[in-house]
């Protein structure tokens, strides 16, 4: 063989290789619409109740706080961060909501106070971040314990029942589609066109990619890191009234284990979870759409309640794994 043939080769072997890695990551990156397909084929062979309008209905409002949720979190996860406050949050709100519904304040009121407590935390978990250098992880852990904690102060463990007229919005609908899936599609929307059309979106990626690189090119990093904390917090006070208006009622539970469905829906959706990579549309809302799709599925087909932490445990390790293979095939 000579030089030229050689050279040949080699650049078919490369071209074969990168084509080969270009097609695995098109593969990854289809894998919760593939995961999609397949649950609501499944269980529509085992179910036929499964596959019909109401169930899509149930399901679009159902997901709507974790959408929302998801929002928020898809925003903190491309600065190669983790928000585990959100849960939280939404307990400590709905708590304050709860007694202000109760004793006769307007709803609009309490709703707003919903938001509001999410802002506010959401710029602690900012000031920790930014200010005093904690990790993500710590300090927003810190958050869930010190909102957990509160939430049941204010609540003293009771669950609080609303007046019915705060479930107004959760089974009011447009057009056939619930109202609350209408408001999380406003955000999820919101979101996006930040993220893709904005200079603050484009930070952002920046931000996630590599801090020290958008650092010299004059973005400012901590500025960034703090919106997209608030953001999430803003997020979560917004998720936890669309779920409130749909239970009705305020449980000592209220908001549990949200932060692992929002991280979940979004890296599932396509958002690295080493920042840099990720889209709210469709990525995080098809991820949450998909949580929900499976846990309707296991209601319809009467699966064992049992069965619901390991299928969740399965879900959350497809997803990391998806994004590991898929960050290393990025690199």
């Amino acid at each position: 063989m000579n030089v030229r043939e050689l050279k040949t080769a080699l650049n078919y072997d490369v071209d074969a290789t990168e084509r080969q890695r270009r097609l695995t990551r098109q593969a990854l990156g289809a894998a919760p619409v593939v995961l999609f397909v397949l649950v609501v084929c499944i269980v529509g062979l085992q179910s036929e109740r499964f596959v019909t309008r109401e169930t899509a209905v149930q399901i679009m409002a159902q997901a709507a706080p974790t959408v929302v949720v998801a929002v928020g979190m898809t925003f903190v996860l491309l600065t190669a961060g983790v928000d585990l406050s959100v849960g939280a949050l939404m307990f400590v709100g709905a708590g304050l909501a709860g007694h202000l519904a109760v004793a006769g304040w307007p709803l609009g009121l309490a709703a707003g106070v919903m938001v509001a407590v999410g802002v506010a935390g959401g710029f602690v978990n900012s000031v920790l971040v930014t200010r005093l250098g904690l990790m993500p992880f710590v300090a927003t852990l810190a958050m869930l314990y010190i909102g957990r904690g509160a939430g049941r102060w204010i609540t003293e463990t009771r669950a609080i029942n609303l007046p019915e007229s705060f479930l107004v919005l959760g089974a009011s609908s447009w057009l056939g589609v619930p109202t609350v899936a209408w408001i999380a599609s406003a955000v999820a929307v919101a979101g996006q066109l930040v993220l893709s059309s904005t200079p603050f979106g484009r930070q952002l990626y920046a931000l996630g990619a590599n801090a020290e690189a958008a650092r010299k090119v004059g973005v400012n990093t901590a500025r960034v890191t703090a919106a997209v904390y608030i953001v999430s917090g803003a997020c979560a006070g917004l998720g936890g009234l669309l779920a409130l208006s749909q239970l009705g009622a305020v449980s000592p539970r209220f908001g549990e284990l949200y932060e692992f469905d929002a991280i979940t829906a979004a890296v599932l959706g396509g958002t690295s979870l080493y920042g840099g990579h990720g889209r709210v549309l469709p990525g995080t809302v098809l991820g949450a759409l998909l949580l929900k799709t499976v846990f309707s599925a296991l209601v319809s087909v009467q699966a064992n309640p049992y069965l619901y932490p390991l299928i969740t445990a399965a879900i959350i390790f497809t997803a990391v794994l998806v994004d590991t293979l898929r960050t290393r095939l990025a690199d």
